[in-house]
């Protein structure tokens, strides 16, 4: 990291060469390297997401299907691309699948948002690293088993979405290829466990679940990709959907991004404050967002996503070539529905809506239903009532203390909620409880004539699903905790030669997650620490320097794996790995 020293000594260069200027602070958050050189080589090289290794892919493949190829040059505006899909013949025969999004990119580019339907249904949301006149790939790699009953569909469509645009100054064209890879793991050893947390990112129902019979796509049919584009917090876009009469357990996975004004929400300062410095910036309206899952305009599910930061993020240095924490392979967050049968398995269609509070443009959402059915003789039906819904709690507080460009505001939530219901199947009759706790707090304080901006922001979750026989028998219980630690502090000190800023950044970030179901645990620890410099003019980074350090820690019954990465000036410094729970790395 840079010493306090060498920022110091930095801090004082600048004052001393670049007097301040009068114009007000900006705080740009994205950029662009341009033509900056990287460690004088002349070859591509690798960018990576630090996860683990998928605990099936040591295993021998049983077959690999290409999907597509495609150069996205200028698809700006343009419907996403589509192929033709069908599974793999008889002969393939797989438990697991993985999907390999491999691109590569040269010239100057900035970095784009990208993802893979199938069917309608989201299988990857995904971003692009920032290119340079060297070249760079990379690989995302994720298990997208529980997407089963889609896999095995015939003559379906395979939907890729990347708006990309090209001209004499951005000449990056993003070259990709992707393909499926099919496993077959029902033959490995007693020391296989598909444990239910993959790439720091939740994977769907209980630590043993099966993938779902039924997926329904909540998704966009337009031009404009297959993703909802919400633009205010009045925007709710879904799908009326008719659930199956013998639907036994219900669970909505959703994916998000966060785009335009709203990309780094967790650092909006509230309008008053823009208006009362007569601020030229669009990024306002606070701090709190929060995605909201509604049934016919009743509320049934929420949550603060995750503050992935893409590659020209607060300090593109920081993400050579270590991307942040979620930035290939971003996260979807689960609802668990089954509660809500008891409304639903009536024949009738339900609007199933997806908004996000306090939002301003521009986010992109879609969602999966996830749907597991009764495998009794046709016809049948199963029977569910709701049993109590409670009174959900809500509070958010919202204060804020200015003097001109100083001061601080800061945003507090709290929601709690509880819902139960019976589902009788040929499983028996069991009554399922879903409990959920949200806690969201966040500050941001300007100083210095506004010149310094720090962020503090928690967000902590948890969620109890809990399974009683029709005695009233615990069958199983299962948890899951989730925080997420943000602080970042931004230094900007303006010049009065060719408009040019220095700004110093430390950005500290972190996704924590255990998962329990009786004796068996999960639990998953993923950070990240980074500081740097650099010389921007407008959105362009002239010069600078950055170092990020990332510590990986996963641990379940079968194991455990354990990963320290260092980089810094593009340059990867230390990659330590072990799969041994007494290692100390």
């Amino acid at each position: 990291m840079l010493t306090s020293i060498n920022t110091a000594f930095l801090l004082l260069f600048f004052i001393f060469i670049f007097p301040l200027s009068s114009s007000l602070p900006q705080h740009h958050s994205h950029f662009i390297k341009h033509s900056l050189p990287h460690n004088n080589t002349t070859t591509p090289h690798p960018y990576i997401e630090i996860s683990r290794p998928l605990p099936f892919t040591n295993l021998t493949p049983s077959c690999t299907l290409p999907l597509f190829t495609h150069n996205f040059a200028n698809t700006y505006g343009l419907p996403p691309v589509s192929f033709p899909y069908s599974p793999p013949p008889l002969n393939c025969s797989w438990s697991h699948v993985v999907i390999h999004f491999k691109a590569s990119c040269q010239g100057e580019q900035y970095d784009r948002i990208a993802a893979v339907w199938l069917d309608g249904a989201e299988l990857l949301r995904t971003s692009t690293a920032e290119p340079n006149n060297d070249g760079i790939f990379w690989t995302v790699t994720k298990d997208v088993t529980k997407y089963a009953s889609i896999l095995v569909k015939e003559n379906i469509t395979l939907s890729i979405m990347l708006e990309n645009l090209v001209n004499d100054i951005f000449t990056g064209v993003y070259h990709v290829n992707v393909s499926f890879i099919y496993y077959d793991a029902k033959n490995a050893s007693d020391n296989y466990v598909d444990n239910g947390i993959s790439l720091g990112v939740s994977k769907l129902g209980s630590l043993d679940d099966r993938p779902a019979d039924l997926i329904l796509p909540i998704s966009a049919n337009g031009d404009n990709g297959l993703w909802f584009r919400i633009e205010s917090d009045s925007g709710l876009y879904g799908k009326r959907v008719i659930i199956p009469r013998n639907t036994y357990k219900a669970v909505m996975e959703i994916y998000v991004s966060f785009h335009g004004n709203d990309e780094f929400w967790y650092s909006n300062p509230p309008d008053s404050y823009i208006q009362m410095n007569n601020l030229t910036t669009k990024r306002g309206h606070g701090a709190y967002r929060e995605v909201l899952l509604k049934i016919d305009e009743n509320l049934v599910g929420s949550f603060v996503p995750f503050p992935v930061v893409f590659t020209g993020g607060i300090n593109p240095l920081f993400w050579d070539p270590v991307v942040s924490i979620g930035a290939f392979d971003l996260p979807s967050y689960d609802i668990d529905l089954t509660p809500f049968l008891g409304v639903l398995l009536d024949d009738k269609a339900y609007f199933f809506g997806l908004g996000v509070a306090d939002s301003i443009r521009f986010w992109l959402v879609d969602a999966n239903l996830h749907l597991w059915v009764d495998n009794c003789a046709l016809p049948c039906e199963v029977q569910a009532k709701v049993l109590d819904y409670g009174t959900p709690k809500f509070n958010i507080e919202r204060s804020s203390s200015f003097r001109g460009l100083d001061g601080s505001c800061e945003i507090e939530m709290k929601r709690k909620s509880e819902v139960s219901s019976w589902v009788n199947s040929t499983s028996g009759n069991l009554t399922t409880i879903v409990s959920r706790e949200v806690k969201f707090k966040n500050k941001i304080k300007f100083c210095l004539y506004g010149t310094e901006k720090r962020v503090r922001q928690s967000v902590r979750e948890e969620t109890i699903v809990s399974v009683l026989s029709e005695t009233g028998i615990m069958i199983s219980r299962t948890t899951m905790k989730k925080i997420y630690p943000l602080s970042m502090t931004t230094k900007n000190l303006p010049s009065s030669e060719n408009d040019t800023t220095l700004m110093l950044t430390d950005l500290d970030h972190e996704w924590r997650e255990r998962k329990s179901n009786g004796d068996l645990s999960i639990s998953l620890i993923n950070r990240q620490k980074c500081s740097g410099w650099m010389v921007v003019q407008e959105h362009d980074v002239l010069s600078g320097g950055a170092t990020t350090q990332q510590t990986y820690s996963y641990m379940d019954e079968a194991g455990c794996y354990y990963r320290i990465v260092s980089a810094a000036n593009g340059t990867l410094m230390n990659d330590t790995a072990s799969s041994l729970c007494t290692a100390s790395l």
